[in-house]
């Protein structure tokens, strides 16, 4: 029987993409929805194309009020009976009060080598300190920010003259290929970290 898993994006959804392109043939997942915080955002127009359901929460409307905005995420989830939730880009912190119930079955990518640079500017970040490598990490979420369990790591150069845009977008390559391998492997079971 495969896993359910729900990909959660804001944006083009490149990772998403990647994800489920890699669930065919034998692989233990298959795609049941994804979610985004935007209705203009390519990846939910992709992801219609590909047959696949989608479920859009604005969270403007909700304001401040996370919880409630978790509360109908939750709710819009409910049908889809999910395993496993993919968080791909999807650029709202979420709660404790969503998290916790979903620990164990939450996973991230996150684009620089945990524990180093969490939160935003990782690319930046790694310049500005003379780092000679950078990479991404796929791990479980926890309610601790870009914390939790690491599921893999993909490491790339830093080389003379990178910019942030330059370093992402080689970084990017790598997460291509990273959080499918990952996903692959904790869907069979295995939480035996990649390293690429």
């Amino acid at each position: 029987m495969s896993k359910r898993v729900g990909i959660f994006i804001s944006g083009g959804g490149s990772n998403m993409r990647a994800l489920v392109q890699d669930m065919t043939g034998d692989h233990p997942a298959r795609p049941a929805v994804v979610v985004s915080n935007n209705e203009d955002s390519g990846g939910v127009g992709w992801a219609r194309q590909q047959g696949i359901a989608t479920e859009v929460i604005d969270h403007r409307p909700f304001g401040k009020d996370r919880p409630a905005f978790e509360a109908a995420i939750t709710a819009a989830l409910a049908p889809y009976d999910l395993d496993i939730i993919c968080l791909a880009g999807f650029m709202r912190v979420l709660t404790a009060g969503f998290v916790t119930p979903w620990e164990g079955r939450m996973l991230n990518i996150h684009p620089s080598l945990l524990p180093k640079y969490k939160g935003l500017n990782t690319h930046a970040r790694a310049l500005e300190a003379g780092d000679t490598e950078h990479g991404c990490t796929s791990h479980l979420v926890t309610p601790a920010l870009d914390d939790g369990p690491i599921l893999g790591q993909a490491r790339v150069p830093v080389k003379a003259g990178d910019t942030p845009e330059i370093l992402a977008e080689r970084v990017l390559i790598q997460e291509h290929k990273l959080y499918p391998a990952v996903l692959r492997r904790f869907a069979s079971g295995n939480t035996t970290p990649v390293m690429l």
